[in-house]
């Protein structure tokens, strides 16, 4: 997975949430799961967090990857892009979320 630039960045993040404990899985797409889903699941917490991975900034949010992270806010839950540029955002959420627990 790890020798394309998004599989690098999908690396850095469970990385990452592993340093916080966090329970996370990546979905399969195999055709029978909802659309758009986004490329790791999250459960840090008592919250839900969906992150869309990215190689850089450039590369953009397919419409349906789009939709999901917005659903996923509308029901209270964060929805982020990740891409190699912007990592620290995760962290940081990561951190906050520590806080309110």
């Amino acid at each position: 997975m790890a020798s394309t630039p998004e599989g690098k960045v999908k690396t850095r993040v469970k990385k990452l949430l592993d340093q916080y404990g966090a329970l996370h899985f990546s979905p399969q797409g195999t055709g029978y799961g909802v659309s758009g889903v986004s490329d790791i699941i999250v459960l840090y917490k008592g919250r839900f967090v969906a992150i869309e991975c990215k190689a850089d900034e450039k590369k953009l949010p397919t419409a349906l990857q789009l939709k999901f992270l917005e659903r996923v806010r509308a029901w209270g839950g964060i929805g982020l892009v990740i891409h190699s540029g912007n990592l620290d955002l995760l962290q940081n959420t990561m951190d906050i979320l520590g806080e309110e627990a």
